[in-house]
């Protein structure tokens, strides 16, 4: 049986003004189905939850966070139950493939940056303006960049993200340049007692991320890497860690 993978898509109060996040949730769903995963889109957190626990082998949270507005109605409720059952997943020690914005997507839910390893950081994360631009791929610790060519794509470069105050800094698989400065944009851990895998990957602003076959390559290694078994997984290799700021 394939695994089934859930891709999370905002709504409401888990989207912005500036994310078209239906359309970028189907695009890293049809390269997620193209790895032999049975994926299946939701903007409905409660039609993912089973038990207090999310219903996936794989979860896919593409979301930001509508800080512009306020939701007091169901929902805006609907988002309390999400943080529990990303625990037990996480505790479980089940993957999560976590997409660009989502870094912002749960200012209200303590241990969020722990799971992905930083955080945005209101007037001190930035990124320059979209654009044409080529992003370095390195192997990273857990060789996910190994034997692929550096990413070319339309997309916006997250810079001077704020790493986890109680892990310090990541070490990336995918990084770029901006003012003479280093930033990582893509990394994988293993939390938990479980030992469960995240991969946080800051493309994807809009679906012109994903009509470059360099980031769709990129993506596909990162998925491989989240759902191979135990006996699969390679040593871990040595990295330098590169700061987020």
């Amino acid at each position: 049986m394939s695994p089934h993978a859930i891709v999370l898509c905002g709504s409401r109060r888990r989207t912005d003004p500036w994310h078209d996040l239906a359309g970028t949730g189907h695009a890293a769903a049809a390269v997620i189905s193209g790895q032999g995963v049975t994926t299946r889109l939701t903007s409905r957190p409660l039609d993912m939850v089973v038990d207090g626990t999310v219903d996936a082998d794989l979860l896919v949270v593409n979301l930001s966070d509508n800080r512009f507005d306020s939701f007091t109605g169901p929902d805006g409720l609907d988002w309390v139950p999400l943080g529990a059952a990303i625990a037990a997943h996480v505790a479980a020690g089940r993957p999560v493939l976590v997409l660009h914005s989502s870094v912002m997507a749960f200012p209200d839910l303590p241990g969020w940056a722990s799971v992905l390893g930083a955080r945005w950081v209101d007037d001190v994360s930035m990124h320059p303006d979209i654009g044409d631009v080529t992003v370095q791929v390195h192997p990273g610790p857990w060789g996910i960049g190994t034997g692929l060519e550096d990413v070319t794509v339309t997309d916006e470069r997250y810079c001077f993200l704020e790493p986890a105050a109680d892990l310090g800094p990541v070490e990336p698989h995918l990084t770029h340049v901006h003012d003479g400065v280093v930033h990582p944009l893509a990394w994988a851990r293993e939390i938990g007692p479980a030992n469960a895998r995240v991969v946080f990957d800051a493309l994807g602003h809009d679906v012109r991320s994903y009509d470059s076959p360099t980031r769709r390559a990129l993506l596909a290694a990162e998925v491989d890497w989240l759902l191979r078994s135990e006996r699969e997984r390679a040593p871990r290799s040595t990295g330098v860690p590169i700061p987020g700021r």
